[in-house]
């Protein structure tokens, strides 16, 4: 199975970036938005945004490590951070509270955009104008494709199994097998 790196300084700048500009900055659409943007920039470029690892949870394939980041933002009681993370910066640059049916992310300061390429904040645009005024049922039923249906319920997808439902997966599964 290919493995990715995780960059938790990457991936609180990209929830900032995407709670700052979407529509709707609830935690569920923060992440569905990252994760299409994701799969955008694996088709493109050949490597994900954050290097997140993805499971494939009820409501659809949910970055690990970003999600543990924003249930710590949220306080959830023993939530541990991803390696990398520090508690300091996470609480000092987000926010998640109960708002109505869902969460939402607040941004409590600008995204440093440094830490994000051109090929990434495109990507993350794309997601939000294609996916960012879906309902949470629309956002549901597209991110229940085969890249979710490849593994069992939390179970992590492997990242040839975003690849290969990519454009011109094959070939990218070998890009990425180097």
């Amino acid at each position: 199975m290919l493995k990715t790196r995780f960059d938790s300084e990457k991936a609180l700048e990209a929830v900032l970036y995407v709670a700052s500009k979407a529509p709707n900055p609830q935690l569920y659409w923060v992440g569905k938005i990252l994760y299409f943007a994701d799969r955008k920039h694996l088709e493109q470029y050949g490597r994900l945004i954050t290097g997140d690892h993805y499971c494939a949870m009820e409501f659809g394939p949910v970055a690990s490590c970003t999600y543990d980041m924003l249930k710590f933002a949220r306080k959830d009681e023993g939530q541990k951070l991803p390696s990398g993370a520090t508690p300091d910066k996470i609480l000092t640059s987000l926010q998640v509270k109960p708002e109505g049916k869902y969460d939402k992310v607040t941004s409590l300061r600008e995204p440093n955009l440094d830490f994000l390429s051109k090929s990434d904040i495109d990507c993350i645009n794309a997601s939000i104008e294609e996916f960012g005024e879906m309902s949470f049922g629309q956002l549901c039923d597209v991110s229940h494709d085969n890249v979710w249906m490849s593994v069992g319920r939390n179970a992590e997808i492997p990242l040839e199994n975003i690849a290969i439902n990519c454009k011109d997966g094959e070939k990218l599964v070998r890009y990425l097998q180097g």
